[in-house]
């Protein structure tokens, strides 16, 4: 490791695990990051998450003891406690079992094929997650980038969704138009196919069922869900399967192979057509597309448009 020279600019210490040990954790320790904030190991079965991005409300609390109150196969956050430091909210959690099923595919080559054990553990989560209710707090929540509640204004998942597509393609949707072949065609088929989807159960949705926030123990078997809140809601478990098969491996040489993998096995296993499935997949993409940034130079933009340019409700060649 070189060291630096005296004047080069240093990377600032992290403060937090001071923070946390003068409160009466001495042991903590950074273990993670994610969209919306930090994760210290403070010991005793107990985890504390800094809020960098939206904090987290009474209502998240909710959401995280309505799921919790059902007995899955697997834990789901708790918060216990939350706290304000200098502005930043701090929440105290349980902490959660096992390691993540995979790292993230910006990282971490994922193979050709698939192993049979990581779309097990996939289809056990999504059947966990469907047999949730939706209850009025998950319905209340507001998906990031959004500016009022999914559900304000609806009675049905469908129509709730095509009226976020809306939102969405509204705020910066010349930028998707630069990169996507007759946008606005495909956007109005979108709603069309939305809101011409037929009811279905609502359950409780994560919306960012990527392999890092699914652990796993020894064996493979799914032990722990975490970091809901992304894209966090109640809905149409049709809509949790698309947006899993599409964003597990998002960035890899592979990706476009196993998203219609996955999104084939999921039709077939869940029960789901595999048409809103498709529909889902675009809505996903019109509603996070600008969530990092607006231009080729941010990952998520470029995937969103590749995505559309891909999905056959924005018939593609």
């Amino acid at each position: 490791m070189e060291t630096p020279r005296s004047d080069e600019a240093r990377p600032a210490a992290d403060p937090w695990p001071g923070y946390f040990a003068d409160r009466g954790h001495p042991e903590a320790r950074h273990i993670g990051a994610g969209v919306e904030g930090v994760v210290y190991g403070l010991g005793a079965g107990r985890v504390a998450k800094v809020w960098t991005g939206r904090p987290p409300t009474e209502l998240t609390r909710q959401v995280y003891a309505d799921i919790a109150a059902h007995r899955l196969p697997f834990a789901t956050p708790e918060i216990l406690d939350v706290h304000e430091h200098h502005g930043i909210v701090v929440t105290y959690e349980r902490e959660l079992p096992g390691v993540p099923m995979r790292g993230d595919s910006a990282h971490e080559e994922y193979e050709r094929e698939l192993p049979v054990r990581h779309k097990d553990t996939l289809l056990a989560v999504l059947r966990g997650l469907a047999s949730v209710p939706g209850t009025d707090a998950m319905r209340r929540l507001t998906v990031q980038g959004d500016d009022r509640p999914l559900w304000q204004g609806h009675d049905r998942f469908q129509d709730a969704l095509a009226a976020l597509v809306a939102r969405a393609a509204a705020r910066h949707g010349a930028a998707l138009a630069a990169r996507v072949p007759d946008f606005a065609a495909g956007v109005e088929r979108t709603l069309n196919e939305l809101r011409s989807l037929p009811d279905a159960p609502v359950t409780a949705i994560h919306g960012d069922l990527v392999p890092p926030n699914i652990h796993v123990d020894t064996v493979g078997r799914p032990v722990a869900v975490l970091d809901f809140g992304f894209y966090t809601t109640a809905g149409d478990p049709a809509f949790e399967a698309a947006v899993t098969a599409a964003v597990c491996d998002m960035y890899g040489p592979h990706a476009q192979e196993h998203t219609a993998e996955l999104t084939r096995l999921f039709a077939q296993e869940l029960g789901h057509s595999p048409a809103a499935l498709t529909t889902y997949q675009a809505a996903y993409a019109l509603t996070t597309y600008d969530l990092f940034g607006l231009d080729d130079s941010d990952g998520h933009f470029r995937w969103c448009a590749g995505q559309l340019r891909r999905n056959r409700v924005f018939g593609p060649t």
